[in-house]
């Protein structure tokens, strides 16, 4: 190999290459005149309705559509999506100019400030070696931008539960509160999963029942008391929040980890589906053992 021949790990050369400012401009440009137009008299009804209240649901949908997108790894529904959540951001800037509260210019100024603001080690004289060393700089920077109440403080109330538990864990860490070794959280989750059981079953006794397809579904009985129910809740979050310290102690995403068994099993019902419709079947009137074993059948496929 010759010294000028690039290995598989050298980074692309293209990297850190802005888009062309003239092309970039006119397409940006046309686009917000676009958002204005649909916002104007003569524009679309729907759009003038808006306000920044009624489009979140919106804006969040967009978001997790996005994100379903990259997890595809289709190009071009990657660019259709980015382009859903690009204009999110341009219709609440319009929306907020047509209320006479802020314009687009305030939005690109601030968070073009920011970046560079919190890269003192691209911009400034500041030293960073590792993404550790960027994330200290980050925080150092925040810090002091922000003087917020707590060290919690800062966490979006919207955020899914899991990745709200993450952030809250995070900044906890942060000042020193997180067990000495990660290893410390299995210890807790058998701990959370004795209280879980001492609030399911009588003695806390978990009954040894293997997991199977063979016999009938049962029908679950509902709690009855409103207590216990409250009680048993309780007890799950504690749970699920020392599932998501285990994610972040690993550097593991739970969001991302829960997406993906998500699609997995998605996919593999939907095999079951597809397979039972290829012999003119419904999944209403097959057995469990025969889709548990079309279920299997797929989960195989998926390492050939």
């Amino acid at each position: 190999m010759s010294h000028t021949e690039k290995t598989p790990a050298d980074p692309p050369t293209t990297m850190g290459i802005p888009p062309d400012a003239q092309q970039v401009s006119e397409v940006f440009v046309q686009l917000v005149d676009v958002v204005a137009r649909l916002r104007s008299p003569s524009g679309c009804p729907w759009d003038r309705q808006q306000t920044l209240e009624s489009i979140k649901p919106y804006t969040l949908e967009e978001t997790y559509e996005l994100l379903e997108a990259i997890d595809s790894g289709d190009d071009e529904l990657i660019i259709e999506e980015l382009g859903d959540v690009l204009l999110q951001v341009v219709l609440d800037a319009q929306i907020a100019a047509d209320e006479r509260r802020f314009d687009l210019i305030p939005v690109i100024e601030r968070i073009t400030e920011k970046l560079i603001r919190r890269h003192p080690h691209v911009f400034s004289d500041a030293h960073a070696e590792t993404p550790e060393d960027v994330r200290r700089h980050w925080d150092h920077v925040k810090g002091k931008e922000k003087q917020r109440p707590s060290a919690l403080s800062g966490i979006p109330p919207a955020l899914p539960a899991l990745a709200h538990t993450k952030k809250l864990s995070s900044k906890a860490a942060k000042v020193g509160f997180d067990w000495p070794r990660r290893e410390m959280l299995f210890d807790k989750l058998r701990e959370e999963i004795g209280e879980l059981a001492d609030e399911l079953f009588p003695g806390g006794v978990v009954p040894d029942v293997p997991a199977s397809v063979a016999g009938q579904v049962e029908t679950d009985e509902p709690i009855g008391d409103a207590a216990q129910q409250s009680r048993i809740e309780n007890e799950l979050g504690d749970l699920l929040f020392v599932v998501a310290n285990i994610a972040r102690r690993w550097k593991i995403d739970p969001e991302q980890a829960l997406r993906k068994s998500n699609a997995k099993f998605t996919a593999r019902f939907r095999y079951i589906e597809d397979q039972l419709t290829k012999v003119g079947r419904d999944i209403r009137d097959a057995t469990l053992d025969e889709m548990e074993a079309l279920y299997q059948q797929g989960k195989a496929k998926e390492n050939h």
